[in-house]
């Protein structure tokens, strides 16, 4: 954690690219992008078709670029054929997911899944808001589908809850979870690796008071309807029923994301930012679809991207 950025970025979509090559262009050398993927691009790569047509007037929204990308219209491999010149000489965290900020004084701590941490002076949030939680490989039966969810929003206090995950977030479910309910952690290590020492701590003390139950180094086989509850079946052939499983295996929805790091949200939970593209945290700023109410524009999230490098470039003097 020696090195301070100027300016961390997550995300590598649009939004980010246009937010750390602004800022390159106008001075500011010392960013790094945090993308989640192995490589940038991810929802262009995953959801555009081979040959795909991208038009820079998205839906005819007509955008003047204001930067100095020169986007135009092409197809779907033209256009990661852009960004990749354009980051050739950029450095990108890949395979990196970024769980949560922090701000301590003037410094933003960048919290990776994986236990690693970052420092910045600036942050810039450009995630898609196509993130999906992840999901078990073997299928969740429909009778029990609405018993089955990927946060711990709704569970009422006399449920009894499997929640499975060896990460903070599982981590933190459980031990908010067991203070009002029959509570069980799954992870199918014997060991957490991946959390925070604060989560560490309270983990050992609700298992040491009895409030948590663990099933430690131990798997699911898959699920099924027992009597409109949720049956799970473990791999070493135990099954127990509950009213409700919580999976936080990863991939956390972008909502998750802007709760955990206190970003005020509108009542359709879309971050509210001011006209300079800043969150109500100070030097936090928004990118791309995640400040778009209308969304899929990859020249006006190129544009944000200028635009908060513009606003960046004025407060480092």
């Amino acid at each position: 954690m020696a090195e301070i950025y100027d300016v961390a970025i997550i995300g590598g979509g649009p939004g980010g690219i246009g937010a750390a090559v602004e800022n390159v262009a106008l001075g500011i050398t010392n960013v790094a992008v945090f993308e989640k993927s192995e490589q940038h691009s991810a929802t262009i790569r995953q959801f555009y078709k081979d040959g795909k047509r991208v038009d820079k007037d998205y839906k005819g929204q007509i955008v003047d670029l204001k930067g100095s990308i020169p986007f135009v219209d092409g197809n779907k491999e033209s256009t990661l054929e852009l960004f990749d010149k354009l980051l050739e000489n950029h450095k990108i965290h890949y395979k990196t997911d970024i769980e949560s900020i922090q701000k301590v004084g003037d410094i933003f701590e960048i919290h990776s899944s994986g236990g690693q941490s970052f420092k910045a002076k600036f942050v810039v949030i450009a995630i898609g808001k196509m993130g999906q939680p992840n999901k078990p490989s073997y299928p969740i039966p429909p009778t029990i589908r609405k018993k089955v969810q990927f946060n711990a929003n709704n569970i009422q206090s006399d449920e009894k809850v499997l929640v499975v995950g060896g990460g903070n977030s599982a981590v933190e479910y459980a031990t908010l979870l067991c203070k009002d309910n029959d509570t069980t952690l799954n992870y199918r290590r014997t060991e957490f690796s991946r959390i925070n020492e604060v989560n560490a701590k309270q983990l050992q003390d609700s298992i040491q008071s009895g409030k948590l139950k663990t099933r430690l180094g131990v798997d699911i086989q898959g699920l099924e309807d027992d009597e409109g509850k949720v049956k799970v079946n473990f791999t070493d052939n135990q099954s127990e029923t509950f009213d409700r499983v919580v999976y936080a295996i990863g991939g956390a929805a972008p909502i998750d994301f802007l709760k955990k790091c206190q970003l005020a949200l509108d009542e359709n939970g879309t971050p509210i930012s001011n006209e300079k593209l800043e969150s109500s945290i100070e030097n936090v700023f928004l990118a791309g679809d995640i400040a778009l109410k209308s969304g899929g524009s990859i020249a006006a999230g190129l544009n944000h991207g200028y635009e908060i490098a513009c606003e960046i470039k004025k407060r480092l003097g």
